[in-house]
């Protein structure tokens, strides 16, 4: 037989890895304001409501904006809409037009017609990409009009710099801008 045939090698293994395996040794320390890297704290955070029929547009626009660190409610028609901003105050509405129910339009009308939700900014996302849909959501106020089929990852963006916008007073301009797009 040849020397050291037969014979097991024994790796030493550093204590800690023998009693507990890595997570034993891994500590966690929270960022300071409890979050993680990048992400901004709750109470900062925009919130939107995404109002759409369909739950897969709901979903990707969601997942997209979330991953951006922006807060979602959802509505899949105009009366959840509606009661959803009975309860909170959205920092802007994504809305589609053509809704059961209760349709988009009649859920802007009433958003401008109510002093408690007036200010609320709202941009369509819809299929409709006539112009007379771009001026009618313009005349309503709006402050954005995204014709679908979008490019989800780009949602954010928009959302950002719209409210952003808004917060430097260019609201009008927003709106005007609407008809120049076309």
């Amino acid at each position: 037989m040849a020397p050291g045939a037969g014979r097991r090698l024994r790796r030493s293994r550093p204590p800690a890895a023998a009693r507990g395996g890595w997570r034993s040794r891994v500590r966690h320390r929270p960022e300071s304001g409890g979050g993680a890297e990048g992400s901004r704290p709750a109470q900062s955070a925009p919130a939107v409501l995404l109002v759409d029929d369909e739950s897969a547009i709901r979903t990707i626009c969601r997942v997209n904006l979330e991953r951006d660190g922006i807060a979602v409610l959802e509505a899949a028609d105009g009366d959840e809409a509606l009661a959803q901003l009975g309860r909170e105050s959205p920092s802007l509405v994504l809305l589609d037009i053509m809704l059961p129910g209760v349709d988009g339009w009649s859920v802007a009308e009433q958003l401008a017609g109510d002093p408690a939700t007036r200010d609320t900014p709202v941009v369509f996302l819809s299929a409709r990409a006539a112009p007379e849909d771009v001026l009618r959501a313009q005349e309503l106020g709006a402050v954005g009009y995204i014709v679908k089929p979008f490019d989800p990852l780009e949602l954010a963006g928009i959302v950002r710099n719209v409210l952003e916008r808004i917060g430097r007073g260019e609201r009008e301009l927003l709106n005007r801008e609407l008809s120049q797009e076309e």
